[in-house]
């Protein structure tokens, strides 16, 4: 039996950057194809002093359509940059932390 999944990945953002992050989830790209793909949502956390949070989740059929999902950007970005390594640069993402999760229940509305 497949279960769908979650995956979050929590970025954390420079205080007064966030919507130069956002532009780059406004339209949908390559994921919105994959096979096993359900939604996409982005939100945003800014009340914290330090920095922003947005927080970018996809819902999955199953776990695998994920890892297929993630092993193609993996392939696809290493071979974008130079030597396997990117470079460091001052922009807007401070850093990232990503987690999955198991969709127990999910409650939609009556029809």
């Amino acid at each position: 039996m497949m279960t769908m999944m979650k995956a979050v990945n929590k970025l954390h953002i420079k205080k007064g950057r966030t919507d130069e992050v956002l532009q780059r989830f406004e339209k949908p790209k390559s994921v919105h194809t994959f096979e096993g793909f359900v939604v996409m949502e982005v939100l945003k956390k800014t009340d914290n002093e330090e920095y922003d949070e947005l927080f970018i989740s996809t819902t999955w059929e199953d776990q695998s359509y994920f890892e297929t999902w993630r092993e193609s950007r993996e392939t696809k970005k290493s071979h974008s940059s130079k030597n396997g390594k990117q470079e460091a640069d001052s922009g807007p993402i401070l850093g990232n932390e990503l987690s999955l999760y198991e969709v127990v229940f999910q409650h939609r509305p009556v029809e």
